[in-house]
C-alpha cells in the first residue's frame, strides 16, 4: 500500500470529514468511522477539562489500587527510581503556594519527580487513563483513575489524607499544583485567538525570527533515548519485556555477554536454593563430585545431558563413591535441565 493510500485509510478510520475529504473518490478504501469507534478512542481530557469523564475516588482507595496496579513498576509510594523516575517528591510548601517549582531553575533538585515538572493536572489523568497500567492500558475504570491521582497527590502533600478527588474538584486540585505556572503559552504554538480574546496563546505570533539556512542538513535523523548507567540492568533485559502491542520499546541493557553472565548467576542461586552446593563444589569435591569432574566424566557423550537429568533425578550411589546421592524429584523438569545443562556447561 502507498503512503498515500495509508494517509486515506487512517483518516477514514478517524472519522475524516466528508465535507473536505470525498470517500467516493476510492472506492473500497476505508470508510468512516462509527460514533461507537471514535468515542471509544477519543478519551484525552484536555487542560480546561473538556472530555473529563464523571467519577470520584479517595486516597485510601488510590492506594490500594496503586499498591495492585502501579507498585511494581513505581514501588509503594511513588519512589522508584530504576527503570522509570519517581512520581511524587522534589516540592516544597512554598512551590505550592507559587505555582513554580523553585528547585528546577536553581538546580537544587537532586532527581526530577513526576509533580516537580507537570503544569496540568489534566495531564496526569489524561497519561493514567490512557496508558497505564503498562501491561494492561485504558483497563483503568475512571474511578481508579481518580484515586490514583488523589494517592498521587496525597503523597506529593497536596491534599489530605482523607481528601476524595472528582470531577468535580478537580479544578480547584490544579490551583494547588506546585509547577501549575512552570509552564508558558506565551508563543505562536497554540493554535487560534490570542490569550487576551479568550483563547490560549499569542494568537499565532511566532516567537523567534529565525531564517532557515538550509545549508549543511544532516541527511537522517536516529531519534533515541537512553538509560543512566545505574538504571540500565535494574530490570534484567529490558529488549525482552517489551509489550505485544504498540510502537516497540525496549533497549538491549545486557548484552550478550552480561546476558549469559545474568543467567549463569541466575542458576548458580538455584543450585544453591536446590541443595546441590552443599555437597558439589564448583571445582572440586565435597561430599560429591566437584562439577569439573563431572564435566570430564560425560565429556563428548552425546547422550549426557539426558543421563545426567535421569541421575539427579533418581539419585544413586557407588559411581562415585559410597555416599548415596538422594533422589530430587521434588526439582521442576524444567530446573533440573537447566542446572544439568549449566554443570556440563563448565558450572561459571
Amino acid at each position: 500500500m502507498s503512503r498515500f493510500s495509508k494517509s486515506v485509510l487512517a483518516l477514514a478510520l478517524v472519522g475524516a470529514s466528508t465535507a473536505g475529504f470525498a470517500f467516493d473518490n476510492f472506492t473500497g478504501v476505508g470508510r468512516p468511522a462509527t460514533p461507537a469507534e471514535v468515542k471509544a478512542w477519543d478519551i484525552d481530557v484536555r487542560p480546561d477539562f473538556k472530555g473529563l469523564p464523571s467519577g470520584k475516588g479517595n486516597v485510601e482507595r488510590g492506594n490500594e489500587v496503586f499498591e495492585e496496579k502501579c507498585a511494581s513498576c513505581h514501588g509503594s509510594f511513588g519512589e522508584s527510581n530504576e527503570v522509570f523516575t519517581p512520581l511524587a517528591g522534589g516540592t516544597t510548601k512554598d512551590d505550592i503556594r507559587n505555582g513554580r517549582v523553585k528547585g528546577l531553575s536553581s538546580g537544587e533538585l537532586p532527581q526530577r519527580t513526576t509533580f516537580t515538572k507537570v503544569a496540568t493536572i489534566s495531564t496526569v489523568f489524561d497519561y493514567i487513563q490512557r496508558a497505564m497500567p503498562w501491561t494492561a492500558p485504558k483497563s483503568l475504570k475512571p474511578d481508579d483513575v481518580y484515586a490514583i491521582l488523589a494517592y498521587l497527590l496525597n503523597l506529593q502533600e497536596i491534599v489530605p489524607a482523607d481528601f476524595e478527588l472528582s470531577d468535580r474538584n478537580i479544578a480547584d486540585v490544579q490551583k494547588l499544583l506546585p509547577n501549575r505556572n512552570g509552564m508558558t503559552t506565551d508563543h505562536g504554538l497554540w493554535p487560534g485567538a490570542a490569550a487576551k480574546k479568550g483563547g490560549i496563546g499569542n494568537g499565532g505570533t511566532p516567537d523567534v525570527k529565525n531564517v532557515a539556512c538550509m545549508k549543511n542538513c544532516k541527511p537522517e535523523v536516529q531519534i533515541g533515548s537512553t538509560l543512566p548507567e545505574y538504571a540500565r540492568t535494574a530490570h534484567g533485559e529490558l529488549a525482552d519485556q517489551n509489550r505485544n502491542f504498540g510502537p516497540v520499546r525496549g533497549t538491549r541493557t545486557l548484552g550478550a555477554e552480561a546476558a549469559r553472565k545474568a543467567a549463569d548467576a541466575g542458576t548458580l542461586e538455584l543450585a544453591t536454593k536446590s541443595g546441590c552446593m552443599a555437597c558439589h563444589g564448583v571445582k572440586s569435591k565435597i561430599v560429591g563430585p566437584g562439577y569439573s569432574e563431572v564435566v570430564a566424566r560425560y565429556q563428548g557423550q552425546p547422550d549426557a545431558e539426558s543421563r545426567l537429568i535421569a541421575k539427579v533425578k533418581a539419585g544413586g550411589q557407588g559411581v562415585w563413591g559410597s555416599v548415596p546421592m538422594p533422589p530430587n524429584a521434588h526439582l521442576k523438569d524444567d530446573d533440573l535441565k537447566t542446572l544439568v545443562q549449566w554443570i556440563l556447561a563448565g558450572a561459571k
